[in-house]
């Protein structure tokens, strides 16, 4: 069995992502093992929480498992679970599925100098109006825009999932954030773009 697990830490993660996919538990030890340690360092960055950051990962690498056959991969495994990690983060805040202390220290970090509960408000309610005022944007337009904003993937990663170049992209942000800038206040819009 040794040597069976040796053989997967040689292999590259696109490799594993196949081996995965057939529902090879090798597989998804050998990806757990070279990226739980990171990716708990990353949550705890965002979380300052021990506890937050361990279930955050566990939920992504249960999901992972759950959903192996059915994801569809479009950027690198590691881009892929590090996105998962600081999407599913800011999905927290926004289901207040996070303590609120934490919730508030990570506001505070971003917006200083204003009411962290004020701001906590208008995050929430930044969620709500960014999902309602995207369907209305052309199928395209708010795909980019929902991939580069809440889903953090690069122009390039969109141009290869939209099939569009790298210069399409950045048009198609460009122009959604035109869309958007009246209908959002200044706060919200200005929380979505440090994001």
């Amino acid at each position: 069995m040794k040597q069976k697990v040796s053989k997967y830490n040689k292999l590259s993660d696109v490799d594993l992502l196949l081996l995965l996919k057939d529902g090879d538990r090798y597989a998804f030890t050998e990806i757990y093992n070279r990226y739980s340690g990171l990716l708990y360092v990353y949550a705890f960055k965002l979380t300052s929480s021990g506890d937050i950051s361990k279930d955050m990962v566990q939920e992504l690498f249960i999901s992972l498992w759950d959903k192996r056959t059915s994801t569809n991969f479009k950027s690198s495994l590691s881009a892929y679970l590090y996105t998962a990690i600081r999407y599913k983060f800011l999905k927290e805040i926004a289901r207040q599925k996070v303590k609120e202390g934490y919730a508030e220290q990570f506001l505070n970090h971003m917006v200083e100098g204003t009411d962290s509960t004020e701001v906590y408000l208008e995050e929430k309610e930044l969620f709500r109006t960014v999902e309602r005022l995207v369907s209305f944007l052309p199928p395209k337009m708010a795909r980019a825009f929902v991939m580069h904003k809440l889903e953090f993937s690069s122009y390039e990663e969109i141009a290869e999932e939209l099939n569009i170049s790298v210069k399409t992209v950045q048009n198609l942000i460009s122009q959604a954030t035109t869309l958007l800038r009246p209908k959002l206040g200044f706060s919200m819009l200005s929380f979505l773009f440090l994001c």
